[in-house]
């Protein structure tokens, strides 16, 4: 049995890529009482949280836990609260190269454990404040209104975020929120 510590639709998307058949089962943790550390650290502690909390339901399972933050010279920039929080986010990332982290957490059926941080760095194309506004707007180059919403760093690659994006450097699965390629070979039983 394989247990994800998501509900995310996105990250069940992802993992069937790679795992035909698992189960998800959000994790129950408490994200702010864990001590904010600098950003692989951060969500490497966040994805452990997640996953360990699901080992006493789940004894026998292998349990997959992720947590992904996007990083601007060395800040973390999480969901943003409204609208204003959203533009302040993407015009600070115009122009600029900032990085997503996806903490990865695994517990095999046979209890040993694996950890890894994934690393991509993102580049923006220069925006212009007409630039920022389009993509805010309520048709976001005719995706879903609110577009940046419940998405750390205010955008999301695989829809209108992706026309924010000049090139990205690593794994493009990374910054949608699950390394599938990394994540697959931290699966395999055999030693890495």
């Amino acid at each position: 049995m394989i247990i994800l510590a998501s509900h995310s639709p996105r990250r069940q998307e992802l993992l069937k890529r790679i795992v035909p058949d698992f189960e998800s089962h959000p994790a129950s943790i408490n994200e702010r009482a864990l001590p904010v550390l600098d950003p692989p650290a951060y969500v490497q502690s966040l994805a452990t949280a997640k996953g360990q909390s699901l080992v006493p339901s789940f004894p026998g399972a292998t349990i997959i836990a992720a947590d992904t933050m996007v990083a601007y010279q060395g800040k973390l920039l999480g969901k943003p609260h409204d609208r204003a929080e959203a533009k302040q986010m993407i015009t600070a990332l115009g122009g600029q190269t900032h990085q997503v982290y996806t903490g990865l957490w695994v517990r095999l059926d046979n209890g040993s454990v694996r950890q890894q941080v994934v690393t991509t760095d993102v580049t923006f194309w220069p925006l212009s404040e007409a630039d920022v506004e389009s993509y805010l707007a309520e048709d976001a180059y005719q995706d879903k209104a609110g577009a940046y919403q419940d998405k750390a760093g205010a955008y999301g690659i695989q829809d209108a975020g992706a026309l924010l994006v000049k090139s990205i450097q690593g794994d493009f699965y990374n910054v949608m929120g699950l390394p599938i390629s990394t994540l697959y070979r931290m699966l395999l039983a055999e030693p890495q």
